[in-house]
């Protein structure tokens, strides 16, 4: 059981709207160092997850839907929106070109500008904008009701308020700083992630060299040591990642012997300090450190540039960070498998690293092992299953077994519930067997492995473990982050992939920070791979319309059945 009393938080953007629990430790260190994240110290962060701590929540009663998210209501789903970005595929699609290319844009001057159901304050919020996006407008203010500068409606739906979180000019210095910068939809990550690996300072701009030399004294030791360190600590770890271009990276010894610079992004050139960002709060003074990195942080970059030999990444709040102070982020490459189109009924996913394959001999009457199983594969079965030695075994199409122990068993719904006959979209998520499944009413289209709560079937009031029931999705948030303030165990994670959540703080959301899908890892909430996140989050309802970063819908999302 988890205390209460050491459960962090899962805030949205800068507000704080949603809250969650410490995540559980790393990995062991036979893992990948960017599974480990072994840097960030002794109490290391893990699968972030989701607290159902109702004082917690009520808080933020303000900002959180109040309506019943069961899906026992009656109430079918909102239909989908007409640009879904990514299909069960893993591929991209771009709006549709429509006749609102000529109508006059909105555009969000902060991490969040809200989304109202009526052109009124007190009214339901229907999702946010962020930084940057923009989104097509009706001409004329249609209100004035508590937003002196007059409500617009938006073409989509909904009313935005034009207050200093939104403006109507796209040369806002905001607006032109962000340029395309958002969130990146067509890779299985958002943005480009890298954790603290060894604190330092936080600029507000890009420093000189001497400026480094003030605030870096051990620079010039440090930077030779990480070049010459082999390895994951070293200069040569991930640096592809840092480059999202599909360019190769450079040497960095190279590039800090040949002292190479690239262009830099406008809003840092000729010495350029960003401009701020409407509503989040900047610290005093003048000087050109915003502060010291925190030993255990995850930091989401907009892009990243070589100035003198040394790289660095400007943040999604406009902090410029040294990436030789973090490493770089990765994420699994797994993800599901389509239904028919890569693989149908019956067949399991492999779930543990090493599973062996067996043939049964007839004449010893035992298995004998033939081979190793693809780690994450998937298997076609014929459907007959057997025990041997006590543990239960399935056969697959070329004659040979796999244990339940390292693979899991899917087949179609034996039983099909009221919302799948109606020809709603469903999720079915089976804890024992760490499986997701997607249907679209009868019809079952992906399945993958999950990560749910580490306490497997105990209380979920007591423990870590999921919460099971039948629930509809009532909030997405393209990314939202995690953190903990408590003290001792403090973190925070930025712009976590794909959160749905679907009762109170529990939530579907995207795991960079480990890739051991199948293995009960988080502290409540649903993990899943990045790419998987990405296919689910576009599949799902409510769907987040172009140009909006977080969509609300009570009542009225996919459904969700949690079951042993």
């Amino acid at each position: 059981m988890l205390p209460r009393a050491n459960r962090g938080r899962i805030r949205n953007g800068a507000d704080g709207l949603h809250h969650g629990r410490l995540p559980d430790r790393w990995f062991p260190s036979r893992l990948p160092i960017w599974v480990t994240f072994a840097i960030l110290g002794p109490v290391a962060l893990s699968a972030a997850s989701c607290s159902h701590d109702k004082t917690i929540a009520e808080q933020h009663a303000d900002s959180e839907p109040t309506a019943e998210t069961s899906a026992q209501s009656t109430t079918s789903a909102q239909p989908s929106a007409k640009w879904s970005p990514v299909g069960l595929d893993g591929s991209f699609s771009q709006p549709l070109a429509s006749e609102n290319s000529e109508k006059p844009r909105l555009y969000a001057r902060s991490l969040k500008t809200w989304v109202f159901a009526e052109p009124r304050s007190d009214a339901q919020r229907l999702g946010y904008l962020r930084l940057g996006s923009s989104v097509p407008v009706k001409a004329g203010i249609v209100g004035v009701t508590g937003c002196t500068r007059g409500w617009y409606a938006l073409v989509e739906r909904g009313f935005v308020c034009l207050d200093d979180s939104a403006t109507l000019d796209a040369k806002d210095p905001l607006i032109t700083a962000m340029g395309d910068a958002g969130p990146d939809l067509k890779r299985k990550l958002p943005y480009i992630y890298g954790t603290v690996r060894r604190p330092g300072p936080v600029y507000r701009r890009v420093p000189t060299a001497s400026e480094v030399a003030e605030h870096e004294s051990d620079f010039d030791r440090r930077i030779e040591r990480w070049l010459h360190t082999p390895g994951e600590n070293g200069a040569s770890y991930g640096q592809h990642v840092w480059i999202v271009d599909g360019s190769a990276a450079p040497d960095p010894a190279a590039a800090w012997r040949d002292k190479r610079s690239d262009p830099l992004p406008a809003l840092l050139s000729s010495g350029r300090t960003p401009p701020r960002i409407f509503g989040e709060s900047v610290p005093s003074g003048t000087g050109i450190e915003f502060g010291s990195m925190a030993p255990r942080l995850g930091y989401s970059l907009l892009r990243t540039f070589l100035v003198d030999g040394r790289r660095y990444g400007l943040t999604a709040r406009f902090e410029v960070v040294p990436t030789d102070r973090l490493r770089p982020i990765q994420g699994s490459d797994f993800h599901g498998f389509r239904i028919p189109q890569d693989i149908d009924f019956p067949f399991a996913i492999v779930r543990q690293p090493g599973a062996m394959l067996y043939r049964y001999d007839s004449a010893g009457r035992k298995l004998k092992v033939v081979g190793q199983a693809r780690y994450r594969g998937a298997i076609k079965l014929t459907g007959k299953q057997a025990f041997f030695r006590g543990k239960l075994h399935y056969e697959t199409e070329a004659g040979d077994w796999v244990s339940d122990r390292d693979a899991s068993r899917l087949d179609p719904v034996k039983k099909m519930p009221a919302w799948g006959t109606s020809g709603e979209k469903w999720i079915d998520i089976n804890v024992t067997k760490q499986t997701l499944a997607l249907y679209e009413g009868t019809k079952a289209v992906y399945a993958t492995l999950v990560s749910t709560g580490e306490a497997g079937l105990s209380d979920p009031e007591q423990s870590t473990a999921t919460k099971r029931g039948i629930y509809r999705i009532h909030t997405k948030h393209i990314t939202a982050t995690m953190d903990s303030d408590v003290v001792g165990e403090e973190f925070e994670l930025r712009d976590v992939p794909y959160v749905q959540y679907f009762d109170s703080n529990y939530a579907l959301h995207g795991a960079y920070w480990h890739d051991r899908f199948g293995i009960p890892k988080s502290h409540g909430c649903i993990n899943l791979a990045p790419e998987d996140a990405r296919r689910i989050f576009s599949w799902t309802e409510p769907q987040v319309p172009s140009g909006w970063h977080g969509a609300l819908l009570p009542l009225k999302g996919t459904v969700l059945f949690v079951h042993p």
